[in-house]
């Protein structure tokens, strides 16, 4: 079917699947940026709390990358 893409018994689009593409780039970032703010504090409460951030982000692109 032209403009689909079949994976794991689900058809997505091919729109769909862009924008998932474009999600997972966001939440790398994200994920990257939040891991290299905490590795340069001092503060270790704020450095967990980062650390947290990224992990959140890290879930949510592992979760958009089994989408696919």
């Amino acid at each position: 079917l032209k403009g689909e893409i079949f994976m794991a018994n689900n058809m997505l689009t091919t729109k769909e699947t862009t924008l998932i593409g474009d999600l997972l780039t966001m939440e790398e970032l994200a994920c990257k940026k939040f891991r290299l703010a905490g590795r340069t504090l001092t503060n270790e409460k704020l450095t967990e709390r980062l650390k947290v951030i990224a992990d959140a982000h890290e879930k949510r692109f592992l979760a958009l990358l089994g989408l696919l």
